[in-house]
């Protein structure tokens, strides 16, 4: 089973997936949000951040997203005949959204639920392990091995421990103007990564009919 495993690892595919969940995770991004959380005295814990968003997230990806039919179909959703190709496709949509988002300065998604602070919501969910990471493991399943996937959501979550871990250094090192630059940077990156997704996955929802 291992040897299986090792053979599916491909750089090419972790590399990708990594850029994706990269910028949609958009860490550096949050930044100023854990900063300001600081300032106000209620710190965050860069190991349990890390670690539960991971948790999160990988069993929200082998709970729903890996528990598939020979069909294609979730297993949990099989009532509603749902591909594992149409999430792509809504994943895809919503993965664009969040690209506008980000090159325009623009606010499409607002949360608008009842919690507004603890450190476990704001920066564990939404900012780390959020819809949009969910919609994207969901998306990254149509079109890699599972392997490939958990190896860069792991790699993500260590670079969330440092990032966090290193706010202060960052608050010091790191420019506003530079941070915003790298948020465009992703957003751009993100924006054609979604366009692929959805042509790839569109297809072939069109090809099944």
């Amino acid at each position: 089973m291992i040897s299986n495993l090792l053979g599916q690892l491909d750089l090419q595919q972790i590399v990708s997936a990594f850029i994706v969940l990269f910028a949609v995770i958009d860490i550096f991004g949050s930044t100023p949000i854990i900063i300001n959380l600081k300032k106000q005295g209620r710190p965050v814990g860069a190991w349990k951040a890390s670690s539960l968003s991971g948790a999160l997230l990988l069993g929200f990806f082998q709970g729903i997203g890996h528990v598939v039919k020979g069909d294609g179909q979730l297993f949990d959703l099989r009532l509603f005949s749902v591909a594992i190709s149409s999430f792509a496709v809504a994943g895809a949509l919503v993965i664009f959204l969040m690209a506008l988002e980000m090159i325009l300065d623009i606010t499409i998604f607002k949360n608008q639920g009842p919690i507004k602070e603890a450190t476990l919501v704001p920066v564990v969910f939404p900012l780390i392990a959020g819809a949009g990471s969910f919609t994207t493991l969901l998306s990254l399943k149509a079109e890699f091995h599972s392997v490939n996937i958990i190896t860069a959501l792991v790699l993500n979550m260590l670079c969330v421990y440092i990032v966090i871990r290193a706010t202060d250094w960052v608050e010091r090192k790191i420019s506003a103007s530079f941070i915003y630059l790298l948020r465009k940077f992703f957003g751009i990156i993100l924006l054609a990564i979604s366009v692929r997704l959805f042509t790839a996955n569109f297809m072939s929802l069109i090809h099944n009919l």
